[in-house]
């Protein structure tokens, strides 16, 4: 039986520069635009812009950048226990938009009765 084939296999990221080819300008300014922000601006050391990038990387739901952003931050000096508990951060901070948020679905509830007013 053949391995069947993953849409994410870190060797597909070497199909960017054939992406880039397709949009050059906006590819350039993305890539200006990271590079000001990892390389030039020093508000915030790498390591903790790269623990920002993993964890973001995990709210968006991306596998190569959980992949290259958690190997840069072991590299920096990162820890899994680190890694961890930034996950946690953001899991009980989105938990608490949902529940911050529950107070529109409750006024929503008490509403006046009648059609909803929105394009959904």
């Amino acid at each position: 039986m053949s391995k069947a084939r993953s849409y994410y296999e870190s060797a597909n990221l070497s199909h960017i520069p054939e992406l880039m080819k397709l949009a050059p300008d906006a590819a350039a300014s993305y890539f200006s635009f990271e590079r000001q922000i990892y390389q030039q601006s020093h508000q915030l050391p790498v390591k903790t812009k790269e623990l920002i990038a993993i964890v973001v990387a995990h709210v968006t739901g991306c596998p190569y950048c959980i992949d290259v952003h958690v190997k840069k931050y072991k590299e920096l000096g990162g820890t899994m226990e680190e890694i961890m508990e930034a996950l946690l951060v953001a899991a009980v901070t989105r938990s608490g938009a949902i529940l911050s948020h529950g107070v529109n679905a409750l006024l929503a509830y008490h509403d006046a009765p009648g059609k909803p007013d929105c394009f959904c």
